[in-house]
């Protein structure tokens, strides 16, 4: 159904609803959902808004709590590797959790709540879904909560049982934690813009085939996320230059990195970019640290994904689970590397079918179940008194 047709059909049957969407400003890749979901809402003829999370917090507690997430992941990789395996993963011992902060936000979210006449409430941040599942699972939210995954290995943070439904990027995660936590879990495919999925406008297009021009050399990207956040990126670029091809190094906000690599002259260092689905055409393959937005943006694009010195934490897991999906490579050392891009960035079945299967994660569900989540008289009540 095409979203002019859809908005009219929605209010028609009387179907038009409230959601509120709960972000978080931590890095680009939780607004940049969060964007697209009010957008296809809004397409279907709900009313649709978005707040970021860290704003429900004592003054000053989420710009803070921002700032020094980004100073330890940029500077201290090892001291948020450290807090990554305390905080977010699982195991044998006890291991702390969010309460104490997500208790901090619910009476703000439940007074926003309110005010806006939400029907549903979307978290699609770790931090939201804590908060929204707590105020569940005690029966202080009386409107459902659905989280929308943003990660392709969701840690245990974004875990709580008091939410009514997870929205997974593949059927295998979605498995994985209607199991671990007992409550509806579906596969629904990242949600990243439309644009990426259509072809770029041809304008944009060719800007980008000229900047990149360079006979015998394809195009390779390198992804740091809006922070530019890498490991050992001018000797990645450096390796890469050698072989044979045009390292093109997607640096976000980080200035000092892009300056640096440009002083190289091994690779071609860019700021932020907003017309990426013409540059991702421009590429062959995306080489990746994160698993994250850019990554499922690549998929959505039909560019091959390999990834590459992982950020700790959430990096690895992810880029670990998106190669166990078969979504992409994942590789430990330089000649693996040099394999997988000669591999994925000639023509040839290998890159087919790498590219047929990043698409066939945007054919599940989407966002259907989430437009349904509790529109039967009595669910609300009957799923609070069920936990």
């Amino acid at each position: 159904m095409s979203q002019t047709a859809a908005a009219p059909a929605a209010v028609a049957s009387g179907a038009s609803r409230r959601f509120l969407v709960l972000s978080a400003a931590m890095g680009s890749g939780h607004d940049a959902v969060a964007r697209e979901l009010v957008s296809r809402l809004t397409s279907a003829g709900h009313h649709a808004i978005s707040l970021d999370v860290l704003d429900l917090l004592p003054a000053g507690a989420g710009r803070g709590l921002r700032s020094c997430y980004h100073a330890v992941i940029s500077h201290l990789p090892g001291l948020y590797a450290g807090i990554y395996a305390a905080f977010f993963r699982d195991g044998v011992l006890p291991r702390p959790n969010s309460d104490p902060l997500a208790a901090l936000a619910g009476g703000r979210l439940l007074a926003f709540a309110a005010c806006a006449k939400a029907d549903v409430v979307v978290s699609v941040f770790h931090l939201a879904a804590q908060v929204t599942g707590r105020l569940r699972a005690r029966g202080a939210l009386g409107v459902p909560s659905a989280v929308v995954m943003t990660e392709f290995a969701p840690h245990r943070q974004w875990l709580h049982p008091g939410n009514d439904l997870y929205l997974c990027h593949a059927g295998e995660v979605a498995a994985e934690i209607a199991a671990a936590l007992n409550r509806p879990a579906v596969a629904s495919g990242p949600l990243v813009a439309r644009r990426f999925t259509e072809p770029p406008a041809p304008r944009e297009a060719e800007h980008w085939r000229r900047r990149l021009a360079a006979p015998g050399r394809p195009a390779v990207l390198l992804s740091t996320g809006a922070w530019g956040i890498g490991t050992r990126l001018a000797k990645t670029a450096g390796v890469l230059d050698a072989a044979g091809y045009l390292p093109v190094v997607l640096c976000g906000e980080n200035t000092r990195l892009r300056r640096a690599l440009s002083a190289s002259r091994r690779a071609v260092a860019l700021g932020w970019v907003d017309d990426m689905p013409a540059l991702m055409a421009a590429a062959r393959v995306l080489v990746d640290n994160a698993a994250g937005q850019t990554a499922a943006e690549a998929l959505a694009a039909g560019l091959p994904v390999i990834g590459y010195r992982p950020i700790p934490g959430h990096g690895a897991d992810g880029v670990r689970k998106m190669a166990a999906l078969g979504l992409s490579d994942h590789v430990h050392d330089a000649p693996g590397l040099l394999r997988s891009v000669r591999t994925l960035s000639a023509p040839g079945p290998a890159r087919d079918r790498r590219i047929a299967a990043g698409r066939a994660v945007f054919a599940a569900g989407g966002i259907s179940s989430l437009e349904t989540l509790g529109v039967t008289p009595g669910a609300a009540t009957a799923r609070m008194t069920g936990h």
